[in-house]
């Protein structure tokens, strides 16, 4: 019998801008501990940066289907939530609490996990990451609901 190593679904492409730069780095290794493979795709460093390069690189991956799950961080993650629900067949969402991480992949299903690094704090960053990669989309009416965002295009 193969044992599972993890329950989080990988890769996972992650990017941020300077602001969350520590932060970015500190759930990479959280994952990389969990097993999951991470692609960071930047920033790679503190010196300044604009946000959108990095929300582009991730949420375009996740519309394009190369990856099906991505983390996204900034200041305050407004601008990365702004930016990724740009593209096509992107959910990503903003959160700072345990039940709206929960609930944007049970009722959402959420494909971008956004994060304010100058908002919550690294212990909450680590729970908010596995709360979400953790919880499973429910489908359903939720799915009915989704499929209604295509056709706001």
């Amino acid at each position: 019998m193969s044992e599972d190593k993890t329950p989080y679904e990988s890769p996972v492409i992650i990017g941020c801008d300077h602001a969350a730069y520590p932060l970015k780095e500190t759930i990479k290794a959280f994952l990389q501990g969990k097993g999951v493979e991470v692609i960071d795709a930047g920033c790679h460093g503190l010196n300044s940066v604009n946000y959108p390069d990095f929300a582009k690189e991730v949420a375009g991956s996740i519309s394009n289907g190369t990856y099906k799950k991505g983390i996204l961080l900034c200041g305050t993650g407004l601008g990365m939530s702004m930016a990724a629900n740009r593209f096509k067949g992107v959910r990503a969402a903003l959160v700072s609490d345990g039940f709206s991480a929960r609930m944007s992949r049970m009722h959402n299903d959420s494909n971008i996990l956004v994060l304010g690094a100058r908002v919550i704090g690294e212990s909450l960053a680590l729970d908010l990451v596995q709360t979400w990669m953790e919880t499973p989309f429910e489908g359903g009416r939720h799915l009915d609901r989704i499929q209604m965002f295509e056709s706001f295009e």
